[in-house]
Formats: structure tokens, sequence, C-alpha cells
């Protein structure tokens, strides 16, 4: 029986870390190593880190690959204006959230800023159950003004996140076959 190698990679915003197991019958060695992450090709930093360590990515039988980028980002509040489409009626979920505050007697708790502006949020008119049966037909005859709207605003990229959609894609799919139509 040959060895078995498992590793664990965590890209963050500053360093991307290796964790190597290699399992065999002379017993674990186990290997960490740390390098520069490499945005925005962060994949170069995971391969960096397994050269370091001294791990060749063929010899590799399990890996486990984690990230800080994305949520740092949303914390930090960096990256791309992003529109985003949702169902009509919950424009301002995001920002109306709960409607509590975390703490009830603190009186001047104030909301964070939702991550989409108002301006950059719009509605498309169909809805699915939360069963997955569609209630009303997606009407995508205003998803042209919509986008008009979104590109005036220098917007690169767009969300759909329409209502119950883990239960049936086909709206959210339908949404994204027409903007990448027009």
């Amino acid at each position: 029986m040959g060895n078995t190698t498992r590793i664990a990679t965590d890209v963050g915003g500053t360093f991307t870390d290796l964790v190597a197991i290699e399992s065999g019958p002379d017993g674990l060695k186990i290997t960490t190593a740390k390098t520069d992450t490499t945005p925005p090709d962060f994949e170069n930093g995971v391969l960096n880190v397994m050269k370091k360590g001294g791990i060749e990515p063929a010899a590799v039988d399990f890996m486990v690959h984690g990230t800080t980028v994305v949520i740092n980002a949303l914390t930090e509040r960096k990256g791309v204006n992003v529109g985003l489409i949702t169902t009509k009626g919950f424009r301002d979920t995001l920002e109306i959230a709960r409607g509590n505050r975390p703490d009830f007697f603190y009186l001047h708790y104030e909301k964070p800023a939702p991550f989409v502006p108002r301006y950059l949020r719009a509605e498309v008119p169909g809805r699915m159950t939360y069963q997955g049966a569609e209630r009303e037909p997606l009407d995508l005859s205003g998803l042209p003004a919509v986008l008009d709207g979104f590109k005036s605003e220098g917007v690169p990229a767009v969300a759909i996140c329409l209502l119950h959609s883990y239960a049936n894609t086909a709206h959210e799919e339908a949404v994204l076959a027409e903007i990448n139509r027009l």
C-alpha cells in the first residue's frame, strides 16, 4: 500500500497557507507552508504554497480548499458595483432585513448600508412557490430597460436572486439566458 496525501489550502487576503498530511506504512508526515497570496490569480498562490511545501499536485489524493477573499471583500466593501434582479415586491428585502436592532436597548443603533444600493436593485414579475411550482409566470419584458439602467450606472456584474429559487431554478435560469441573449 502506497502513501496517501491529503492537503488543505487557505487563500487569505495576504497569505496562502498549506497543511499537508502524508500517511503510509512509515507513519504520518505533516507539512505546513505559507506564501504570499497572488491576486487576482489566486490559483498561483495555491500552486506556489504547494511547491514551497514540496507537494506535487499529481500526488494529491484529497484536497480541501478555503478562502477568506470573498468575505474580506464583502466586509471591507471592496469590489465592483453589482446590480441585483429580484422578484417583484422584494426589492427592499435586503435593506429592511429583520427590521430590528441586535441590541434592543441600544437606541442609537444604525443598520449598515446594504451591499447593493436601492437604485441598483430591480424587480421582475413572476413567482415560484416554496415548493417550486410556478405561482405567477415570469415576465421579462422590462429586463432590457433594467439592463440599460445598470449599464448607464457602469455596473459590470449582475446578481439574480429570485424568491424560492432553491426549490426551482427555472425563473433564474430564464433571466440569465435573457441577459446573455441581450
